[in-house]
């Protein structure tokens, strides 16, 4: 008289199920970090990645005879592709433009994103209907929101387009808090 033979039909699933969610969140935030321009971890991750897959499928192979570890790599696949999504929303990679096209009043709101520690541009335009103000401003991801409700606060009838920027090189950003701290203790920060 046998016992209930655990591990294929609960162990096996749930070590596939979490190594599967552990495997495709380090794949997402790997691809997140290759297209924002971070390659240093991506390798690091990748490795990682495929090590956790190969012994996932081992066990697959050797001792899967039942449809709940089918499921439950399935599962962690789409968990893991939440998780790494929900990661690196957290993080806030990324560097983006907003550019703002407004008829009136362009100068006040221009002072208000500088007056906010942002580094902005602005130049008159023309536009469809007459005279427009284009305001430029580079701002890091965790900040477009902050710098939207100035706009929206400001000119809730501006034009807003927002784009990822790739690279760039020196410019006017808030300082960091670490920036903040170290300059508090008289050490200067880069």
């Amino acid at each position: 008289m046998g016992g209930f033979d655990w591990y294929p039909w609960v162990g096996l699933p749930l070590l596939v199920f979490f190594a599967r969610v552990i495997d495709v969140t380090l794949g997402t935030l790997r691809i997140i970090f290759i297209s924002r321009g971070k390659r240093n971890l991506a390798p690091l991750l990748g490795f990682v990645e495929v090590l956790i897959w190969v012994a996932v499928i081992s066990q697959l192979v050797r001792g899967a005879n039942n449809i709940v570890a089918y499921l439950a790599y399935a599962a962690g696949f789409a968990a893991g592709n939440f998780i790494g999504m929900f990661i690196e929303d957290r993080l806030a990679l990324g560097t983006f433009i907003l550019r703002v096209i407004i008829s009136e009043d362009g100068e006040t709101l221009a002072q208000r994103i500088h007056d906010a520690g942002f580094g902005v541009t602005h130049v008159d335009g023309q536009g469809a209907a007459g005279p427009v103000k284009l305001i430029y401003t580079i701002v890091k991801r965790r900040h477009v929101n902050r710098v939207l409700s100035i706009i929206h606060e400001a000119a809730p009838n501006a034009f807003v387009s927002i784009e990822e920027v790739r690279s760039t090189e020196k410019g006017i950003f808030p300082a960091s808090k670490v920036q903040q701290n170290t300059a508090l203790f008289g050490r200067k920060s880069k």
